[in-house]
């Protein structure tokens, strides 16, 4: 089920009377989620993920805009008729049902033609227990699993009527990283076998590159940037994309361009054609610097972490905002840590260069 929303804007009275008004959560908010795909709704807590999920379900409505599955305009419509499967962070599993009378749960408010007999309901919970495999858990309780089995039993309770379209809001926040990492496959794979339109909020941006079709990148509300989870890594449209996409996170240092050159902390570093004179912030990624006793970039040395198949080098310039530089190189590389400066070359594919005021890419050649 293709999702399209349209120019949806949702404001809430602002809590501070003193100030009034209104707060906006999202703002004019418009893109498209294709039928059959996985789409990563990301960015920092507050940015509004959370809050498009809620209107995309029903349960908030929107102060303006449109939102469409499919051909039908279903703005109006009470959450119940959307047709949706929504899984929560919290799981929200009855504690005195078993497994499968959680599972079973949304079958018992089917009405008319769609009213399936007690049976059936049996073999619906059981196919979609099977689906996230917990299917020999179904006599439990929710307190005798551990949390990965409580989230999958969310997750079988949200497709049990096979939605159109899947709603997850932050559904592994609460789990170990290992336990993490084993879920998400499964939403994945889950996702691959049912072929159900999926949005996955959450803030975690290694979660969302790791599993999502696409991502949809979000500030304060407004949407910053759509695409292909490596296509926006490789190709941020400011700085803030930049900065939020990455681990570790990117290098940004205040630089200057001049005669076709980017100036850090007076070292000419790679050539920037194409650019006028100008300030620009200049972000490296971690995996842009080459170590090079002839290379134009010179950092003081503070130290080298091996972490087996790569190592970081651990550095500063007066030019970087922040603590320190963190530039990603192989474990074969050679480093002398009795050095107290080091080189480095830069890949001109993983240097991006930003406007001072508006913090939009600046494209250029080498």
């Amino acid at each position: 089920m293709k999702v399209v929303l349209d120019h949806l804007t949702k404001k809430f009275p602002n809590r501070n009377k003193k100030v009034g008004g209104f707060v906006t959560a999202v703002n004019d908010f418009t893109f498209e989620i294709p039928d059959g795909k996985l789409i990563g709704l990301l960015g920092p807590s507050g940015c509004g993920k959370s809050t498009t999920l809620n209107l995309i379900c029903g349960l908030e409505k929107p102060t303006e805009g449109r939102i469409f599955f499919g051909d039908d305009d279903v703005t109006g419509l009470p959450p119940e008729v959307r047709g949706v499967g929504l899984v929560f962070q919290n799981y929200a599993l009855y504690p005195h049902l078993t497994v499968e009378q959680n599972i079973m749960f949304p079958l018992g408010n089917l009405r008319g033609e769609e009213k399936l007999t007690k049976q059936q309901m049996k073999d619906k919970a059981l196919e979609a227990a099977k689906l996230v495999q917990i299917d020999s858990l179904m006599e439990r309780k929710p307190n005798e699993l551990s949390g990965g089995q409580q989230q999958r039993v969310a997750i079988a309770r949200a497709l049990v009527k096979m939605p159109k379209v899947l709603l997850l809001d932050e559904p592994l926040s609460n789990l170990d990283a290992r336990l993490r990492l084993q879920t998400r496959e499964e939403l994945r794979r889950i996702q691959n076998e049912t072929g159900i339109t999926t949005v996955f909020v959450t803030h975690d941006q290694e979660e969302a590159m790791s599993i999502s079709d696409m991502i949809v990148v979000m500030k304060d509300g407004m949407l910053q940037q759509i695409g292909k989870p490596q296509e926006v890594y490789d190709d941020p449209v400011n700085l803030f994309v930049a900065k939020f996409l990455g681990t570790p996170a990117i290098n940004v240092f205040e630089g200057s361009v001049k005669n076709g050159g980017l100036i850090i902390n007076g070292d000419s570093v790679l050539d920037v054609k194409g650019v006028e004179d100008r300030a620009v912030y200049a972000a490296i990624r971690p995996e842009g610097f080459i170590v090079d006793d002839s290379g134009r970039m010179n950092c003081r040395l503070i130290r080298r972490e091996v972490m087996g198949r790569d190592s970081s080098v651990i550095a500063e310039n007066d030019a970087f905002i922040g603590q320190s530089i963190r530039a990603i190189i192989s474990s074969d590389t050679k480093v002398d840590t009795d050095k107290s400066d080091i080189r480095f070359s830069l890949k001109p594919s993983k240097v991006y260069l930003f406007d001072r005021s508006t913090e939009e890419r600046i494209p250029f050649s080498v």
